[in-house]
């Protein structure tokens, strides 16, 4: 078993597919403790009837659609209209958009392809300098995983769901809890931007009622998405998976019937476009539920809880170690395979801290954001680099004050859970 195992790290190292390397310890576990086989097939079949399983490729979908149209454009322009008479004003322009696309898309690096060619010309053209333009439009991509109908948000809660333990976690709440965690970190970095560029000769874009009112009518069509997805969910009108249905059908008509920005002939490469994504997601969280029923069979989460408590006794001492952990992790994996790796095995851990596990899932996505722009593996440092022409490391160096920024907001989300709590229903 030791050999399969030491075989099992080398080809993920190799880069065997995760799902693959997953399901494959799955089975070699089961088959030690002598447990039929079917149990990883049955798992699988599990994932059907999983209701709220429903909104990813719905989300998806209404995201892949948002992307081809002009939504991005329309999007710009009605927060430039409305805050671009500020100073740094069009910096929060860059970052409000920036999260409101990545959380319906669920893709930052689409952010970064799709707005950058809007902001970053945008930013030099109005005298912000190339390095602050560059790390804000990288730092900027991944700010939208803590807002609805954040994919990420989504597939925490359903791991958790599955692991059970602690209280209860909605997806709703989930939605509700990551609210101003992610206004927090827009707040700081927009209040960055004014006082890096307050000596910088930038010209304000003068408000005006009809510039606002023009701009509001050309997005009207999609400014109640965050009304109907969070709106309906906490008034209690809609399911999880009754607002993505929704989400997705408005979003068609919107897109292909009224703004006719996307052909019919396009809708099935962006069908299949779409659901590839998912289904890299589904298969490979379905063979992580065959490894957590393991994991759970064996007691291996409460062997770990048990290790770590002989060296960490105070909760304080645990969540600083897990940033830093999920730091470390963030430069390693993406955001979709640390959940499903990760999230079974440290839950029932922080549950055991008193940690509530609706502010873990908090904690854990916004750390993972930070490890998009962080090297090795920090996706969006390879898109911007490609989207704008820079080396890696040029775009490195322009996030980094960004990084740090983001690392106080972190520590402020981890350590006063009020942030991701309070506006939880009681």
């Amino acid at each position: 078993m030791i050999l399969a195992g030491v075989a099992l790290i080398v080809l993920a190292l190799l880069g065997a597919p995760l799902f693959a390397v997953i399901a494959a310890s799955a089975l070699l576990g089961f088959a030690r403790t002598d447990v039929d086989l079917s149990v990883v097939v049955i798992e699988f079949y599990r994932l059907a009837e999983m209701p709220v399983l429903l909104a990813i490729p719905l989300f998806t979908f209404a995201g892949y659609l948002l992307g081809e149209s002009r939504a991005p454009q329309r999007l710009v322009h009605i927060t430039n209209a409305f805050l671009g008479w500020l100073p740094g004003g069009l910096a929060a322009v860059a970052l409000v958009a920036c999260a409101l696309f990545t959380a319906f898309t669920g893709a930052t690096g689409v952010t970064i392809v799709a707005l950058g060619a809007l902001l970053y010309p945008a930013l030099r053209e109005a005298h912000y300098p190339d390095r602050f333009s560059l790390g804000l439009v990288t730092t900027s991509g991944s700010l939208g995983l803590l807002f609805a109908p954040s994919l990420p948000l989504i597939l925490y809660g359903v791991v958790a769901q599955q692991l059970n333990v602690g209280q209860p976690v909605a997806i709703d709440d989930l939605f509700v809890a990551g609210i101003l965690p992610g206004l927090l970190m827009i707040l700081l970095l927009a209040a960055w931007g004014f006082w890096e560029n307050r000596h910088h000769h930038i010209p304000l874009q003068r408000f005006t009622l009809r510039a606002a009112l023009a701009a509001a009518r050309e997005a009207a069509w999609e400014l109640p998405l965050p009304a109907i997805v969070l709106g309906g969910i906490y008034s209690g009108y809609f399911a999880v998976s009754e607002a993505a249905a929704v989400t997705a059908v408005y979003v068609l008509i919107v897109e292909v019937f009224i703004h006719r920005e996307i052909p019919l002939r396009a809708l099935p490469r962006i069908m299949r476009e779409s659901m590839l994504l998912v289904g890299g997601i589904l298969i490979v969280l379905g063979a992580s539920l065959a490894s957590t029923n393991y994991l759970l069979d064996q007691e291996v989460p409460a062997k770990l809880f048990a290790l770590v408590r002989e060296h960490i006794s105070d909760p304080i001492t645990f969540l600083l170690l897990l940033n830093l952990f999920l730091l470390v992790l963030g430069m390693m994996l993406d955001v979709f395979s640390a959940l499903i790796i990760m999230v079974p095995l440290l839950l029932p851990i922080a549950v055991g801290y008193g940690i509530h596990p609706v502010h873990l899932g908090i904690i854990f996505l916004a750390n993972m954001q930070l490890g998009y722009f962080t090297p090795p593996v920090g996706m969006n440092l390879f898109i911007a680099s490609y989207r704008f022409d820079r080396p890696v490391m040029e775009i490195f160096r322009a996030t980094l004050p960004f990084l740090a920024i983001l690392m106080v907001a972190v520590l402020t989300i981890t350590y006063w859970p009020w942030l991701s709590l309070g506006l939880l229903r009681p």
